[in-house]
């Protein structure tokens, strides 16, 4: 089937006359149609837009004209990511009407390289949460079991790919919500270090730890979305001025010699039996192909990364979402009184309870007398995290271990519990607190036939030997060829 080749797999197909851009949509489209009552990955599609997209890449081919990276290829795009003249909703009733003047960075480097975007997809609202039981509109479902969630906040552009609705996509990560979907969708995805991908046009959850990402079935996939996002962007202060490497040209070169630290603490209590030993199996493969395994401690970060995170992602969230009060910006009440009521009721009839949880947590935390004892604190915790890194990855190329503690938990299971929720992330946190990449990529299914992810973090900006690394597990095994149905 079309919707199961993968990006490169389609750009080749094109190439080779066998194919239209106009084909491929359709049949992105009709797998839309087919998946999304009982998927829920999408927030919208405009079928009639989506197919003129394609319809003017077929015309610049036909003409000869240069195409780039991404033509024909159909993508997907978190609803937190700007789209001029699309409504862009953060999946929040706040949001509900918002239709932004300007491409976020990243889109404008779609439609440079001439993909098809698709649509907006379901997420967390405002990106927070674990499981897209968030969204103020509907709860996008895993599709290797449709009574299980997808993981979040990026849950609707991971299902999106799993499910065969997108070949690719595109998500935010800012404490796991690429990687730990990824993992619960049996694909790829990636966070890029911090200030690799430009922020710009990203409605912001946590300014400091937010970057945005791919989806994709396989490593290359992800690594030739990297080379389209990636690089400088004078709109954003957090943007590196750093030459974007030719990630699918290096992609097939095998690391010599390679050393990947093991921290003990990923394999202590919490983990899931059976992702434990699909994880160990995968290390068993590595070192079939003559890598080293070298064991690690990261005690700081593994015992205080959740807490410091909910600190420095709360305060940070509590600032930035303080701009969406019903004057400035988002929903406004039709209940108007004096000014503080208006305020009140405009943020309480449109802000989600998590929304408000973590609101609260935050001003909590930058509160006069309480912001020494908390969000200072947690700021130099994180840069202990940010060290122990550092000093880990001077004996190892890669560290690796599960990417959840478990699989796809069912709908309803955790919403009653926050923390239970939060401990979602416990393994992916930390890579976000030092700024670090990370990728998740498939490594096997439970026997109740749930995928569960390995996951690898490297040193900043060096997303190359992450990309050549995951590509060798690819190179000898084949996780990443599954298909929900296929």
């Amino acid at each position: 089937m079309l919707i199961h080749n993968t990006a490169t797999e389609l750009l080749a197909l094109q190439t080779a006359g066998q194919v239209t851009a106009l084909d491929i949509t359709n049949a992105f489209l009709a797998s839309i149609a087919k998946q999304e009552p009982k998927i829920q990955a999408f927030m919208r599609v405009d079928e009639a837009a989506v197919r003129q997209q394609a319809e003017a890449i077929d015309a610049k081919r036909k003409a000869g004209k240069p195409l780039g990276k991404l033509a024909g290829v159909p993508v997907a795009v978190k609803d937190v990511l700007c789209t001029k003249g699309i409504v862009t909703t953060c999946s929040s009733k706040m949001l509900e009407n918002f239709v932004p003047p300007y491409d976020a960075h990243v889109v404008a480097c779609l439609k440079n390289a001439d993909a098809v975007i698709l649509g907006k997809t379901n997420m967390d609202e405002f990106a927070m949460g674990s499981s897209t039981e968030n969204s103020a509109y509907k709860k996008t479902r895993n599709p290797w079991d449709t009574d299980r969630i997808p993981g979040g906040s990026s849950g609707g552009s991971a299902a999106s790919v799993a499910a065969c609705e997108a070949p690719v996509s595109l998500g935010t990560d800012t404490g796991g919500s690429i990687r730990q979907p990824a993992a619960l969708c049996g694909i790829v995805g990636v966070k890029p270090t911090y200030g690799r991908v430009s922020r710009y046009g990203l409605i912001a959850f946590a300014s400091s730890l937010d970057q945005v990402g791919p989806f994709a079935h396989d490593v290359t996939d992800a690594a030739l979305l990297m080379e389209v996002i990636a690089g400088h962007d004078p709109h954003d202060a957090t943007s590196v001025d750093d030459a974007v490497p030719a990630y699918t040209q290096l992609i097939n070169s095998p690391v010599k010699g390679l050393r990947i630290g093991i921290p003990k603490e990923f394999f202590e209590e919490g983990l899931d039996s059976e992702v434990e030993a699909l994880v160990k199996a995968s290390l068993k493969e590595y070192e079939k192909l003559g890598a080293t395994l070298v064991p690690l401690s990261l005690p700081t970060g593994c015992k205080y990364a959740v807490s410091v995170y909910y600190i420095v992602a709360t305060a940070e969230c509590s600032s930035n979402l303080a701009r969406f009060d019903g004057m400035h910006y988002g929903h406004r009440t039709a209940q108007k009184t004096d000014l503080i009521a208006t305020y009140s009721k405009s943020r309480g009839e449109a802000f989600g309870k998590e929304v408000q949880r973590r609101i609260m947590l935050g001003t909590y935390a930058l509160s006069s007398g309480y912001d020494h004892e908390y969000y200072l604190k947690a700021l130099k915790v994180r840069r202990k995290i940010k060290n122990e890194f550092d000093e880990a990855f001077k004996v190892c190329d890669v560290i690796m271990g599960p990417t959840s503690p478990t699989p796809a938990f069912k709908f309803g299971e955790k919403t009653d519990n926050p923390l239970a929720m939060y401990l979602s992330d416990i393994y992916t946190i930390s890579c976000n607190l030092a700024g670090i990449a990370g990728m998740s990529i498939p490594c096997g299914f439970t026997a109740s036939g749930l995928p569960v992810g390995l996951q690898l973090l490297s040193p900043a900006f060096d997303e190359t030997k992450m990309f050549q690394i995951g590509r060798m597990y690819e190179g000898v095994t084949d996780w990443h060829t599954k298909r929900v149905g296929g």
